[in-house]
């Protein structure tokens, strides 16, 4: 098992890397048209009455962007754990906090009882590294890692970093816990710049992003080679999955939803939007590969 963990995390990710690398470099010089694509989701959307979705899509070659209510504030869930880990791993990076320092277990203010293995194991006093707590808060989504990470960061230099990487709806942690397909992009984004500036410390959080147990969402109808650095989100009447796929042409995929009367089903329907996407870049990666709409007429 070592040598396996060791194997995925050395060579896939570098990979990874290494392919973000190039990515970032390549001359954005074709401009496909997302149109037929866009319609495919909204006929989709459409036959789920009473469903309100917020999508954000780009394209890391060309840079083209589109969305479905990206800009409508909806509930995030757990999707704002990622700009949490990201915002820990930036101060790491900058040499202002350390990922092996221990953080002390509160249950009066840290306690969640709504998700997660420290809910059930942690004791008065258990200290717990920043690295640990981080990979729990992604992993497994666990709400009390999360809740120690906010009070070691401070709530409101967490969403001050939000605003700072352009989030325009920002409520994170207390009252109205909203976001948008968009801003969710952009938090997606930085965590890819952040790890080709910061290769060791970026490809440890796109790795516990890429090997989260909840896996149903944007990866659920993908190839299983297919890495897909995710973070998933729920809670009553919501499922939401934002992240990237690092397929032959890398996109960047954000899908909220609100009004869902079943959770699984949402995370399917996610899924199939997502495996639109992906069919649809891999006909733009093919040799020769054109969108549909500018396909030459027989």
């Amino acid at each position: 098992m070592k040598n396996r963990v060791g194997i995925g995390w050395g060579v896939a990710m570098l990979v990874a890397l290494a392919g973000l690398v190039l990515w970032s470099v390549t001359p954005a010089l074709e401009k496909p048209d997302y149109a037929h694509l866009k319609r495919q989701i909204e006929d989709f959307i459409k036959t789920r009455p009473g469903v309100t979705f917020g999508i954000f899509f780009k394209d890391l070659i060309s840079g083209q962007t589109f969305g479905i209510n990206e800009d409508r504030p909806m509930p995030a869930a757990s999707t704002t754990k990622l700009p949490v880990v990201l915002y820990l791993n930036t101060l790491a990076a900058q040499g202002k906090l350390d990922m092996a320092e221990r953080v002390a277990y509160r249950a009066e203010t840290d306690y969640s009882g709504q998700g997660g293995i420290l809910q059930n194991t942690a004791r008065e006093g258990d200290t717990y590294s920043l690295r640990a707590l981080a990979n729990l808060a992604v992993t497994i989504s666990d709400n009390t890692a999360t809740r120690m990470l906010l009070r070691r960061l401070g709530r409101d230099n967490v969403a001050a970093f939000m605003r700072e990487l352009g989030g325009t709806t920002v409520y994170p942690f207390s009252g109205a816990n909203l976001t948008t397909a968009r801003d969710m992009g952009r938090y997606v984004e930085a965590t890819l710049d952040f790890a080709r500036e910061h290769p060791v410390l970026g490809s440890r959080l796109l790795d516990d992003l890429a090997h989260s147990i909840y896996h149903v969402g944007l990866p659920g109808r993908l190839p299983p080679d297919i890495m897909v650095p995710h973070k998933e989100g729920e809670i009553g009447g919501v499922a939401d999955d934002v992240g990237v796929v690092l397929s032959r042409r890398p996109y960047i995929l954000c899908v909220l939803s609100q009004g869902v009367g079943d959770v699984d089903a949402a995370f399917a329907d996610i899924a199939r939007i997502s495996r639109l996407i992906y069919d649809f870049q891999e006909r733009l990666a093919a040799p020769g590969g054109q969108s549909p709409a500018s396909r030459s007429p027989r």
